[in-house]
């Protein structure tokens, strides 16, 4: 029997208990030894499949999809990784593009399986039936060189005349995992190592087989003998052992420290070699001084070895030890690298090129704990894929390239349109992003020439990405986060903030005096806005339950609670925010919530900003979530381990955030709601004749510097070209004076100025648009604040800016954005408290509103609702009450 299997049988695993379960006889690790897995998935277990196939890519999974009759989600299944999937005969054909990957599954009465050819193996599945049944079926396979031949049966009460039959008939038996084991077999039950001796082919008096161990990259370390015994005590121990010819089991480093942790366990095609693949501890395999008993490593496995012993112990002043301590000059040289290999033309210079940027790209991946063997697996996973991407490259390098990702600049067919782009940091003196003739300037237009339809455009907000992309990218970190708690929410943390050092999500109250050590002008400020914020939102307390009654006997009431938990997320990304701890923590504080949880992306070091967790000890938060994105989200919806799990997540995010946010308050399992769907920051400014020009510019900057998918408006009434020009040279000269002017520049590149004649046609705009900031800055403003129908927050006359109320005025400044305005009111401090209604009647009450019941109840044909009164009428009537 030959096959490309990792073992000629495989080992079942039922999927109803959950693939990663450990199974009776051999632990889940132990399994994983084998390299090879059987499930039978169906509709319920589906999710279970993908989410191993996802997790376990090393592992090659074989999976039984017959109960499954969607062609796209056997496709699906193909794309996450299987190995193999087992189909109806049916479907076999349809499928037949997917080469060996699909594997027809016959009965042994099949009318058409006496002659079928199945050039890419086959499953016969004997059921209940005897096996003898199935024999001439299999004999005619074998006798076709169809390979490989597997072998299924429903009765599990007989394993080893089963597998004796696979054997006997040059087969891949399908054995359940809870059946094997590595020691001696009970009644039921059959030996891993003893079937794996049964198979081999020997050619020596000893019958030991010949072992090739290999790293996990495929590099051969040296050759050793195994027997039965010595490949048991492997899979139980998980380290190399082997049988010496003259000492008997050979333990692996066991004097020398140089030991192997095993990975996985095969037989070669034919069965007279076995391959053991090893994770080698200590100077090497050899008893020499070197890494192989070939010699020493080389090419990439040696740059390996060589940047893992830097990293452990580089020598000062080494060159690798610079790059992995200064991320900056690393990124710089990657990308320089890549540059010099595209220019590249001789085969001399592209190999000489391609190795510069492996050493780069690898010191990289080693610093980031990131093995040769883990860059393979990916290789190996992304070559199962079998749904392909378009390809096309990513628009700022397509342009810098003249590339369209289009025939002659149209569009592809199968593109979908989104929303515009945000625009990116401009990443040279020469990116015109932003600018118009060398000068930062907003695009101007004349409302009243433009049409309504591309005026719409103009005010179409800025988007980095499709929602379909976005949910494909924010789905699969809240299930991780979800199922897999600390351990999950720590590895994204790990990944997307690069603070490696953390080994807690969580940051507990009361939080040390030294995270909060903050200069005395900084205290000052935070605990000035703490106040103003605190007097603002304590106003908006109810003194007291709103009761009437709506009729003689029938009181109404309404009450309120505090929200028990809030979870309140408090953006990294560009730029620090203890701002918005304040915004959302001060008002939970003064609702009364029993729980307050922060969540923040931290630093590289693993650290929290000061300032934030001087808020989080003012306002009595019980922890810091150590986390940003959607995986904080998750956290705080679901909780772990560490972090709780609350009712409520405020705050404002990027649009991944904002994602994540509808996600959850959608998912019944998580039990929580959400402020509303804030995203990236936006200002809208109206200005007349007499607005002041250095104001506008300072107004529209204070929001185009947040980030780049910011968005800035200016709306001029019946401004000259002089008062246009005034404001536009402000905004120019302002803009190059700031720190973040790249990111301004990203910003201004989609914002407008709309020129219109009247203060009606300048409202009717902000309405429609319905700005998160929306600022008046013009004669007698506080006369225009009622027609005002939909923004955030505003902000009247020419001595209020903006960013008094992102800080300081007592407002809230987490408000809706995207046009939300419309439906959303910003974070008050309503936003953290619950209302409950009550009723009380008394007899007579209930007689005077009762007959209005029975009629309306009686009309909805609801008897049960209509005899509860007419039972206390009677009640009433029998006790004269």
């Amino acid at each position: 029997m030959e096959t490309t299997l990792p073992l000629p049988f495989l080992p079942l695993v039922n999927l109803e208990k959950g693939a990663t379960e450990a199974v009776e006889g051999l632990t889940r690790v132990q399994l994983s030894y084998l390299g090879c897995v059987y499930f039978s998935a169906n509709e319920k277990t589906f999710d279970t499949l993908l989410q191993f196939l996802q997790r376990h890519s090393s592992v090659e999974a074989y999976v039984n999809v017959t109960a499954i009759d969607s062609k796209d989600d056997i496709i699906t299944c193909l794309d996450a990784g299987a190995r193999r999937v087992f189909v109806k005969l049916s479907l076999a054909e349809e499928l037949k593009s997917y080469g060996n990957r699909v594997v027809p599954v016959l009965s042994p009465t099949d009318d058409n399986s006496s002659t079928a050819s199945f050039p890419n193996g086959v499953l016969v599945d004997v059921g209940e039936k005897d096996l003898s049944i199935s024999k001439p079926l299999l004999e005619r396979l074998v006798a076709d060189k169809t390979s490989p031949v597997f072998l299924a049966t429903s009765s599990t009460s007989n394993l080893q005349p089963y597998v004796d039959f696979a054997i006997e008939t040059s087969t891949v038996p399908i054995i359940p995992a809870t059946g094997l084991t590595v020691g001696e077999p009970k009644e039921n039950q059959v030996s891993v190592p003893g079937l794996i001796g049964k198979l081999w082919v020997s050619d020596r008096p000893d019958k030991l087989l010949p072992t090739v161990v290999t790293d996990e990259s495929g590099v051969a370390l040296g050759l050793v003998y195994s027997s039965q015994e010595s490949v048991a005590e492997t899979i139980k121990t998980g380290k190399g052992v082997y049988q010496s010819r003259k000492r008997g089991l050979w333990y692996k480093g066991a004097t020398s420290g140089d030991t192997q942790e095993i990975v996985r366990i095969s037989l070669d095609c034919d069965q007279d070699c076995l391959k053991f693949v090893v994770r080698q501890k200590g100077r090497g395999f050899c008893h020499l001084p070197q890494s192989t008993c070939f010699g020493e490593l080389h090419g990439i496995s040696k740059l390996e070895k060589t940047l893992v012993s830097r990293k452990a112990s580089a020598p000062e002043g080494s060159y690798t030890a610079r790059l992995f301590s200064d991320e900056k000059l690393l990124r710089a040289k990657i990308m320089e690298e890549a540059e010099e290999l595209c220019d590249a033309k001789s085969k001399t210079e592209v190999a000489f090129e391609a190795a510069d940027l492996i050493y780069f790209a690898l010191t990289k991946a080693v610093g980031a704990g990131v093995s040769l063997a883990d860059i393979e697996r990916s290789l190996d996973a992304k070559s199962n894929k079998v749904k392909r991407r378009q390809g096309d490259a990513k628009g700022k390098w397509a342009a810098k390239e003249g590339i369209t990702n289009g025939v002659n600049g149209a569009k592809p067919e199968n593109v979908k349109e989104t929303v515009k782009e945000a625009a990116s940091v401009p990443k040279s003196p020469s990116d015109k992003a932003g600018t118009k003739n060398g000068r930062i300037t907003m695009k101007r237009y004349n409302a009243a020439t433009t049409s309504d339809e591309d005026l719409g455009k103009l005010l179409q907000r800025p988007s980095q990405k499709s929602t379909e992309m976005i949910m494909g990218i924010v789905n699969p970190i809240i299930k991780e986060v979800r199922e897999g708690g600390d351990k999950a929410l720590l590895s994204y943390t790990h990944k997307f903030e690069k603070a490696t050092s953390l080994t807690s999500p969580v940051l507990k109250a009361p939080f040390p005096q030294a995270l909060m050590d903050l200069p005395p002008e900084t205290i000052e400020a935070i605990d000035l806005s703490f106040e103003n914020i605190r007097k603002f939102h304590t106003a908006q307390r109810e003194e007291k339950p709103l009761q009437v009654e709506t009729m003689p006997g029938v009181v109404c009431s309404r009450f309120s609670r505090p929200i028990e938990r809030v979870g309140l997320y408090v953006p990294g990304g560009t730029a620090v925010l203890p701002s918005t701890a304040l915004m959302l923590g001060v008002p939970a504080m003064v609702a009364g919530c029993k729980k307050i949880v922060l969540a923040s992306p931290p630093r590289a070091d693993g650290s929290i900003t000061p300032e934030i967790v001087y808020v989080a000890h003012k306002v009595g938060a019980e922890s810091i979530v150590l986390a940003g994105g959607a995986q904080a989200v998750a956290a705080m919806a679901y909780g772990t381990e560490s972090v709780t799990k609350v009712d409520k997540i405020l705050g404002p995010g990027n649009q991944f955030v904002t994602a994540a946010k509808m996600y959850v308050s959608n998912d019944t399992n998580a039990g929580v709601s959400i402020d509303m769907p804030a995203g990236p920051s936006e200002v809208l400014v109206i200005a007349d004749k007499d607005s002041n020009p250095a104001f506008v510019a300072s107004d529209l900057l204070s929001q185009a510097e947040h980030g780049v998918d910011s968005q800035v408006i200016l709306i001029a009434i019946d401004l000259s070209e002089d008062q246009l020009v005034a404001i536009e040279n402000e905004l120019h000269e302002q803009a190059t004076a700031l720190p973040r002017v790249d990111i301004v520049r990203g910003a201004i590149e989609h914002s407008v100025t709309l020129v219109v004649k009247s203060i009606e046609d300048a409202m009717r705009l902000s309405n429609e648009y319905a700005p998160e900031h929306l600022i008046l800055q013009m004669k007698d403003a506080a006369s225009v604040v009622p027609l005002v129908e939909n923004a955030g927050s505003v902000f009247i006359g020419e001595w209020t800016p903006e960013s008094v109320g992102d800080y300081s005025a007592g407002v809230n400044h987490s408000l809706p954005t995207y046009g939300y305005a419309k439906q959303y009111s910003g974070v008050n401090l309503a936003s953290y408290v619950k209302h409950i209604t009550s009723s009380q009647l008394t007899a007579q009450g209930l007689r005077n509103v009762g007959g209005a019941v029975m009629q309306l109840a009686k009309v909805e044909e609801l008897e049960a609702h209509r005899r509860a009164v007419e039972i206390r009428w009677k009640y009433m009537d029998e006790n004269k009450l």
